[in-house]
């Protein structure tokens, strides 16, 4: 019968055996360990025009999502957090067709930093993530945990008293009339779990109320040759899995916004609507 034992944690600064570098070089092999999705490795030790290198460039190889990462053993101080919101300021100038996030990596983020970091959280998109290092026999295991999340916007409808509304016709001509079609069945899918939902027609999305109260767990953008639609839910890999073995058009997961972008074809609305009402309604959910 295997023991269960409590693994016993330590201190990476003070570790003979493991340096910065080699933490870098752990990432730089698994981005996914940090917990911010699937990404991948664009660069490593990235030379900056000022001064300085950046430990780490990585990108979400479904969108135009990059992510300059920063990384301290021990715990973090003012010019660990400097240099990440610089070499993040350094990085969106020179490449502004990507979209910038900053990512701070420290083995303790103390209450105080985390106050400072939250100052700038909402006008610069920064993640403070935490490492965790324990004794497995002779072996080290890294946990990563993310302390302070990226500020997520509201949707345009949801915050204005001013909007641009649209109507069905002004959808119809951008998008099709089928296409169109394919957003009133999905309407129908949500009331068939939780009834009194219409749609608001805007002019960049078509959004979602009851009794007059918006609330866009998830938007609809007919097309000439599909419908896009975005799902309003925490990035997980269980979600993404059940995205990819249904064979859903993915577009790729916003972490701006906080939303699965899906492009749906026609045959895609009764073939896969059992998995479309799932994740629909756990959106909704999580929208309460």
């Amino acid at each position: 019968m295997p023991k269960i034992f409590q693994p016993e944690k330590v201190s990476l600064v003070n570790n003979p055996h493991i340096n910065e570098a080699t933490i870098q070089q752990k990432i730089a092999d698994n981005p996914a360990i940090l917990g911010l999705g699937d990404l991948i490795l664009k660069d490593k030790e990235r030379v900056q025009p000022s001064a300085g290198r950046l430990d780490l460039l990585l990108q979400d190889p479904e969108s135009k999502r990059r992510y300059e990462v920063e990384i301290q053993l021990g715990k973090t101080n003012e010019s660990h957090i400097i240099r990440t919101i610089e070499y993040w300021d350094t990085e969106r100038k020179r490449y502004p067709q990507y979209d910038h996030c900053a990512v701070i990596v420290a083995e303790e983020i103390t209450t105080r930093f985390h106050n400072v970091i939250s100052l700038f959280n909402g006008s610069i998109p920064l993640i403070a993530i935490q490492m965790g290092a324990f004794n497995f026999g002779e072996d080290i295991g890294l946990i990563f945990t993310t302390v302070l999340d990226e500020l997520k916007l509201g949707l345009v409808d949801e915050d204005e008293e001013v909007k641009e509304v649209s109507d069905r016709n002004y959808w119809i001509n951008r998008g099709t009339g089928e296409t169109v079609k394919m957003a009133d069945h999905l309407l129908d899918v949500i009331n068939s779990f939780v009834p009194g939902y219409e749609f608001k027609y805007n002019k960049f999305y078509i959004g979602l109320a009851q009794d007059g109260q918006v609330n866009n767990f998830s938007t609809f953008t007919p097309r000439k040759g599909g419908l896009n639609i975005e799902i309003k839910l925490p990035f997980s890999d269980e979600i993404q899995k059940q995205i990819d073995d249904d064979g859903l058009d993915m577009l790729g997961y916003d972490r701006q916004w906080g939303t699965y972008r899906i492009r749906l074809h026609k045959n895609d609305i009764t073939t896969k609507e059992a998995l479309l009402k799932e994740l629909l309604q756990k959106a909704y959910e999580n929208s309460k």
